[in-house]
Parts: structure tokens; C-alpha cells; sequence
């Protein structure tokens, strides 16, 4: 066949619609995971949440006809290997943006992901990363950095205010003591200062801290200083692997205090591990809803879930929910951007700013409302607030225990906190 005749079939294939599509460029996005560290208790749900995200978005066309690749590095929450990873990521291997995970390894990007104009969002919410001008005046520039759902501050000036209330409604009188515990870590550490100020705002007498390890271990110590301390309210900094630990060393102790954890200090599966222990302890909730509840959005969850579960038989965490949610804000910022000049570090940027009260298509319900600003990047000043309900054994399996409601989530209250600029950062 002569060129002439190679170009009049070419042709002939336009007319009749039967040229090949050009497959669209794929988008390559980095993914810090930490699924064999100290945070790996909760690093794995969340990270599973993100993959199947990405792998139910290219099921399903992928991002404008572009394939994702994802590419998952577990760091085991050791910041020198997550720096290493950086420099392929923003190098030769360079990226259009990254999901990262802990507090040090974040922190210690910043700068980084500014000069080279990546976003990150990640999995620690340290208020640090909330200020992207560093006009605030309490911390950096942080202008390429998001995450999904309160600050760590915000979530734990929630509880706090709940705290406050909840001393009066059981009829107390004089000042309720706090007392903040966890590893002396840049993550357990991030609200311990603004906890603290807003507390003696609040009228508590503020204890020293009480510090444990990130890892499980024995606690008893621990607990007997609590004790004697006489408190009242304890933040528990840590994951829920080592604040499991604590609990159940609290519980033998006989300490009465009302335990309130982080995003990250409480799930089902630490409910289950720990048993009696965990009941009680109250914690914010980013998503609208836990695992099967009734929104509409849990109809997207469940089929993103099958992804790494085709029977669609396991019970997903509160982590899991918020890994997807988290997935698919960062799949519409870079939606937009490959609309919008292409999808570079500085577009998928620009595609955070441009929505307000921002749910990801098909999450009504689950997906918190979110608005990230030029200015602003706490995604929320809500914090809803939930307490673990243990009200039997929980040997059985954790699809069992939640089903029949030996293990559940009971809402609280929502605490809607004032957007003060003094704030912002801390």
C-alpha cells in the first residue's frame, strides 16, 4: 500500500468515525501511606480509602479521559524516607500534586511543595498548614498545602467547648481540670498550645501534660499520674494503637476521667481492641456519616469500596470514609485544572479555590461541605462530635459487632466554631 493510499484510508476512517482516539496523557499523582509505622492502626484504612478512590476513578474514565497513576509509597511515617520520595516526585518521576500523611514529614515539606508548586493534601491536620499567605502571624507560609475536615486546633477547641458544657450539665461546680497526653511528636503536639489557651478560657485549670508513646505499650504510669491528678477531661493525642493501650491500663487503674481523642484516636477497630475501655470516649467525626449510614453518597462509597472488596462484605472504618473523601476532593481540584491550562502543580492549586461548600459529585451526605480559600485553607470551622458506644464482648467480627450494636457511634453535638483570624495557623 502506497502513502496515497494509506492517507485515503485514513481519511475514509475519519468519515466513517473509525480513527483510533488518542488516549489523553495520563496524570500522575504521589501517595505518602503510612502502612507499617506507628500511625500504620489508621494509616491503613485511610491509605486503602485513597487507592480504591483512584481505582474507581479509572474504572470509570479516569480524570477528563486521563488515566490516574497513582503512585503509593509506604514511608513507614519516617520523615527522611518521605523527603527521599519527594525529590523522585517533584525530580524526574515529577507529579501534578501528592496525598501525604503524617504531621513531621508534612511540616517539614512545606517549603518544599511551595518552591516547587506541588499541593498536598494530606493526612495530618496540623493548623500550621492552614495559613497559605502566613499572614495569620502564628505560623509559615503553607500556600500548597490542603487537608479534608477540622484542624487538629479546631476539632480539639470543639471538644473543649463541648467539655465545658457538658461540666455544667452534670451539675459540677468549680473549675474542671484538662489535661492533654501523647508523644512528645510535632503530630500529638500540633493543638496542644491552642487546647490549652482556649481551655483556661474556658475556665479549666490546665494540668501539666502527660506523655506516652506512639507506639502500644505499658501505660499504667501513665494512668496513676492521671489519677492523682484528679482530672476531669483528657485529649488523647496519639493513634488509636497506643491510646488503646492507655485506655485499657486507665480502665484497670480505676481512673474516672472523660477521654476525648483526635480524628485519629478513636475508630471501630480500636472499639473492638479495646472493648469496655473504649466506651465512652468521644472523638470528631470528618464525614457526615460513618460506614453504612444513610446518605446518599454511601451508594458511591460502597461501589468505590469494592474495589478491594468485589464480595462488598467489609465493614469500613471512620479513616476509610475520609481517605475517599479526601481522594476525590483532590480528583475534582485536578479535574478542573486539566480543564483549565493542564493539570500542573499551580492549576490543581487554582482547582481547590473554585468552589464554596464544595461535596464531591455522588458524596452527598458522607463528604463534609468544604471551602478552601486563597487566604483561608481550614476547610471547615464544624466539628461534629461523636461518642464510642461498647456496650458488650466484642470478640465477634467487627461487621457483627456493629450490626448488632454491641459496638456503634452516637452523635454528640455539632460545635460550629467562629472563623477568627487570630486562629489561623494555631
Amino acid at each position: 500500500m502506497n502513502i496515497k493510499s494509506l492517507l485515503g484510508t485514513a481519511a475514509m476512517a475519519v468519515v466513517l468515525g473509525g480513527a483510533p482516539a488518542l488516549a489523553a496523557d495520563a496524570i500522575s499523582l504521589g501517595h505518602l501511606a503510612d502502612y507499617s509505622g506507628p500511625t500504620s492502626d489508621v494509616g491503613t484504612p485511610f491509605g486503602q480509602g485513597v487507592a480504591d478512590a483512584f481505582a474507581w476513578v479509572n474504572k470509570n474514565g479516569g480524570i477528563n479521559g486521563a488515566k490516574v497513576n497513582v503512585d503509593t509509597v509506604d514511608y513507614g511515617y519516617q520523615v527522611p524516607r518521605a523527603i527521599a520520595q519527594y525529590k523522585k516526585w517533584s525530580g524526574s518521576d515529577k507529579v501534578a500534586a501528592i496525598l501525604g500523611w503524617g504531621t513531621a514529614d508534612t511540616e517539614a515539606l512545606t517549603g518544599f511543595l511551595a518552591n516547587d508548586k506541588i499541593p498536598d493534601i494530606s493526612g495530618s491536620y496540623a493548623a500550621a498548614l492552614s495559613d497559605p499567605t502566613g499572614a495569620g502571624g502564628k505560623a509559615k507560609a503553607a500556600p500548597y498545602n490542603f487537608f479534608y475536615g477540622p484542624s487538629y486546633s479546631d476539632a480539639l477547641r470543639g471538644m473543649l467547648t463541648w467539655a465545658a458544657e457538658d461540666w455544667k450539665a452534670k451539675g459540677k461546680t468549680g473549675a474542671p481540670k484538662y489535661v492533654h497526653m501523647g508523644a512528645n511528636h510535632p503530630y500529638p503536639n500540633a493543638p496542644k498550645a491552642a487546647g490549652e489557651a482556649l481551655a483556661k478560657e474556658l475556665g479549666f485549670e490546665v494540668l501539666p501534660a502527660v506523655v506516652f508513646a506512639l507506639t502500644p505499650g505499658d501505660y499504667s504510669a501513665q494512668c496513676l499520674t492521671l489519677k492523682s491528678s484528679g482530672a476531669n477531661y483528657a485529649y488523647l493525642g496519639n493513634t488509636a494503637g497506643s491510646n488503646i493501650s492507655v485506655l485499657n491500663a486507665c480502665k484497670a487503674a480505676g481512673v474516672d476521667v472523660q477521654f476525648m481523642g483526635n480524628v485519629w484516636g478513636m475508630d471501630e477497630n480500636a472499639a473492638k481492641a479495646a472493648g469496655a475501655a473504649a466506651d465512652g470516649v468521644v472523638f470528631p467525626l470528618r464525614t457526615a456519616v460513618a460506614w453504612g449510614g444513610n446518605a446518599p453518597g454511601m451508594k458511591t462509597v460502597q461501589e468505590i469500596s469494592k474495589m478491594s472488596d468485589a464480595a462488598g462484605t467489609a465493614y469500613r472504618p471512620v479513616h476509610y470514609l475520609a481517605g475517599v473523601c479526601t481522594a476525590l476532593y483532590m480528583k475534582e481540584a485536578v479535574e478542573w485544572a486539566a480543564k483549565n491550562g493542564g493539570a500542573t502543580g499551580e492549576n490543581v492549586k487554582k482547582g481547590f479555590y473554585q468552589k464554596k461548600d464544595w461535596v464531591p459529585a455522588g458524596m452527598d451526605g458522607v463528604c463534609n461541605p468544604s471551602t478552601w480559600t486563597e487566604k483561608d485553607h481550614r476547610p471547615t470551622m464544624k466539628v461534629d462530635i461523636y461518642r464510642m458506644k461498647v456496650s458488650g464482648a466484642t470478640a465477634a467480627p467487627l461487621n457483627e459487632l456493629v450490626k448488632d450494636g454491641t459496638v456503634k457511634l452516637e452523635k454528640v453535638k455539632t460545635v460550629d466554631l467562629p472563623r477568627k483570624n487570630d486562629w489561623l495557623g494555631w
